[in-house]
């Protein structure tokens, strides 16, 4: 396949990019590096199969460009992080909203049927159910859960009236190697794992006891994969097995929960890679946390159902959270110890 990746220099994009290109497709990446960065891709330049554009979404131009003979698109292009939303909402929903319609408009203009997006988790709101279920929301705490939750609508809409085949992937808090420990919106396991090494102490808004389903990033490729490659006959006969009621032409819109269905506190979190990173380093094992206060839009825990992507994509995710802090924390030791 020729794959469409845009954000395709961000931590999940460039992922996505390595794995599709081991997997011997044609890709081509979209980024306007504003949160991506070439050292993500530099390792792939030389490939082939491998094209940089260097656009931005609200380029529809650029979209055009990007879309010419690809057979999908897997769209992971966004302005992440809650706070930066709360921020600053005029920009986020304009890359967001103004740049996801963008995509969707240039991948159906140039005939192609299959659109796999990046949703989010943050769509849950103020949902106090655990564990999350796809079709229960509840409402929107920020203005980037906002945006999320519009994309959902317009590939709904797209789907119904141009017939495309619209995935969207609610990640639940997904971590691992290249995800950028700098910056004033960094995620939080890179952050931490960030101060531990430079023996700071990492902090915990909160008391700690807020929880939260940490999806390692080879699960999410694993999704990402499933959801491009899977039949869409497939996709309709699992859904029906699923008792999911799909329109009368069969048009695919699907959303799916993408996690391990685990969950872990910010305490516990703190434990596990204090201990991970104590093994390269056996003074970290004697740093302590900070505490501060809560931040504003953030949920008190979320915990993923993944029943539906298990019966319907096959997704059965390798790595628990566990596994994937060892291996975040490894990567990071050796490409981000100034000290060794």
């Amino acid at each position: 396949m020729r794959v469409l990746i845009t954000g395709g220099a961000g931590f999940i994009g460039s992922n996505l990019c390595e794995y599709f290109l081991q997997k011997e497709h044609q890709v081509v990446c979209l980024d306007n590096l504003s949160t991506g960065f070439i050292h993500n891709i530099e390792h792939v330049a030389d490939n082939p199969n491998f094209r940089f554009i260097e656009g931005d979404i609200r380029d529809f131009t650029a979209c055009q460009d990007a879309v010419t003979d690809c057979d999908v698109v897997l769209h992971q292009a966004a302005l992440g992080s809650v706070p930066r939303s709360i921020a600053d909402p005029i920009n986020t929903n304009s890359v967001n909203i103004d740049g996801f319609l963008n995509m969707l408009t240039a991948t159906r203009d140039a005939g192609i049927k299959r659109f796999v997006y990046a949703a989010s988790s943050s769509t849950y709101g103020d949902s106090k159910e655990l564990p999350k279920i796809e079709h229960r929301i509840g409402q929107p705490l920020s203005p980037y859960a906002i945006t999320k939750y519009v994309n959902e609508l317009y590939a709904n809409v797209f789907a119904n009236l141009y017939g495309m085949e619209t995935i969207g992937l609610r990640y639940f808090n997904v971590f691992g190697k290249r995800q950028d420990p700098n910056g004033a919106y960094a995620a939080v396991i890179p952050l931490w794992v960030k101060a531990f090494i430079n023996g700071e102490s990492p902090v915990i808004n909160g008391d700690g006891s807020y929880s939260r389903d940490f999806t390692f990033i080879d699960n999410v490729v694993q999704a990402n994969e499933l959801a491009l490659t899977t039949p869409k006959q497939t996709l309709i006969d699992r859904a029906h097995q699923y008792n999911l009621s799909l329109p009368d032409d069969a048009s695919i819109d699907l959303v799916f929960n993408v996690a391990y269905g685990g969950n872990t506190s910010l305490n516990e979190l703190y434990h596990c890679l204090r201990s991970n990173l104590a093994q390269f380093d056996a003074g970290i094992d004697k740093i302590e946390p900070l505490y501060r206060e809560n931040r504003p839009g953030d949920i008190p825990h979320s915990q993923a159902s993944i029943e539906k992507a298990k019966r319907i994509l096959n997704y059965h995710p390798q790595f628990d959270a566990l596994s994937g802090f060892e291996k975040a924390c490894a990567w990071y030791w050796n490409h981000f110890n100034t000290k060794r």
